[in-house]
């Protein structure tokens, strides 16, 4: 079932509440990384302009529920939209449980939601506070869609109309079309420390992948079947789970490694097979020779999946197997698409934004939506229902 979306249904005049994924990095009032605002403001831009009284809800860190904090004050972000936003009435509410006076066209930016008591536990009756505050409900904060609280899911719950926003839609848009009958071959690249957080994400995609490519600690625990791998990051507990997978699907483990005996960005590295790695070693990239083997299998791909790291790719002697694995996604012509935050983060470093298809907004969003674990947007199928 489809949910509703924002520009099929009429907004002009109406109290608007947004739920955007406005959480950026933020050091001394100023904003590191604005990109997830920038993404927001397609659907708030878009509402202003059919003239509809809006007004934008965020969460921002993980401040103590009930006690204001000015660490954690969406203050600096509602400055830097106003800039953004021009001719454009904007306004910053503290107390938006009271009255809000907003006319046709204005903007109004909410604070923290996170302030709130009962926002992470999904209170009834927070939720319907902010129900009543709103004649329609957009839903647009995919990074968050995957919380079962107030502000993502519970208002949803108890508005008149809940929608999906412009960002959202985008978001299911390109991840099913990655994952609901996608051009083969298709391949997945899972990377980072802990397989533990990505195992389930990692089970559905190696159903779908014709090539599950895996690196960092994820690798590690792969490679932890049949090898003594020294004191490489890996999860003993999910060594059995993986010997399973292994067996059933196509999964790509490393052939040889970089290895450092010292974890900082002066360790010196060293290529080494998978079976001579010492006690005292770490496994923190891919070697020469899985790069090597994995790049025929990145060219042919026709829908590439990417999250995550191969390696230690802030250390200067240990980021070539992640380099190479976003250089040569960035030279495929096909579809693909990347999510979370080191990854990005790579995009970033690397300059190749503008060669991946579509780069998701959420991290553990993006992994819970493979899953199939999304309540922020299934409460939206169910309100169209």
């Amino acid at each position: 079932m489809k949910i509703i979306n924002i520009k099929k249904i009429n907004i002009k005049n109406k109290k608007i509440l947004i739920r955007a994924d406005l959480n950026v990095p933020i050091n001394n009032e100023k904003i590191i990384s604005p990109s997830r605002i920038l993404s927001s403001l397609k659907t708030i831009k878009y509402a202003l302009k059919k003239k509809a009284k809006v007004m934008v809800m965020s969460h921002l860190g993980r401040p103590k529920e009930g006690e204001y904090n000015k660490k954690y004050s969406l203050f600096p972000i509602f400055k830097y939209i106003k800039k953004r936003i021009k001719k454009t009435k904007v306004k910053f509410i503290k107390k938006y449980f009271e009255k809000i006076k907003i006319k046709s066209g204005e903007l109004a930016i909410l604070e923290n939601v996170r302030f709130n008591i009962g926002e992470s536990k999904n209170n009834n009756e927070l939720s319907k506070k902010y129900a009543k505050i709103c004649d329609i409900f957009v839903m647009d904060a995919f990074g968050t869609a995957h919380r079962k609280q107030s502000s993502t899911y519970g208002v949803s719950k108890f508005s008149k109309i809940s929608c999906a926003g412009i960002l959202l839609n985008s978001e299911i848009k390109f991840l099913k079309k990655a994952l609901i009958n996608p051009k083969k071959p298709m391949i997945s690249i899972i990377g980072g420390s802990k397989i533990s957080t990505k195992f389930t994400a990692l089970k559905a995609l190696a159903k779908i992948s014709d090539y599950v490519i895996v690196g960092g600690g994820i690798a590690n625990t792969f490679l932890a079947i049949n090898n003594k791998i020294g004191k490489s990051i890996h999860e003993k507990k999910f060594i059995k789970e993986a010997k399973k997978l292994k067996k059933k699907f196509n999964i790509i483990i490393p052939i040889d490694s970089r290895i450092g005996t010292t974890f900082n960005k002066k360790t010196k590295s060293k290529i080494k097979k998978i079976n001579k790695i010492k006690q005292n070693e770490e496994i923190m990239d891919f070697g020469d020779k899985t790069i090597k083997m994995i790049k025929p299998i990145i060219k042919k791909a026709k829908t590439i999946l990417w999250n995550g790291p191969v390696g230690v790719f802030e250390f200067p002697n240990f980021c070539k197997g992640t380099k190479f694995i976003a250089k040569e996604i960035a030279k495929n012509k096909y579809f693909s698409i990347a999510g979370g935050g080191d990854t990005i983060a790579v995009i970033e470093m690397f300059n190749i934004k503008k060669k991946i298809s579509y780069i998701s907004t959420g991290g553990g969003a993006f992994l819970k939506f493979i899953e199939g674990k999304m309540p922020g947007i299934e409460i939206l199928k169910i309100k169209k229902k």
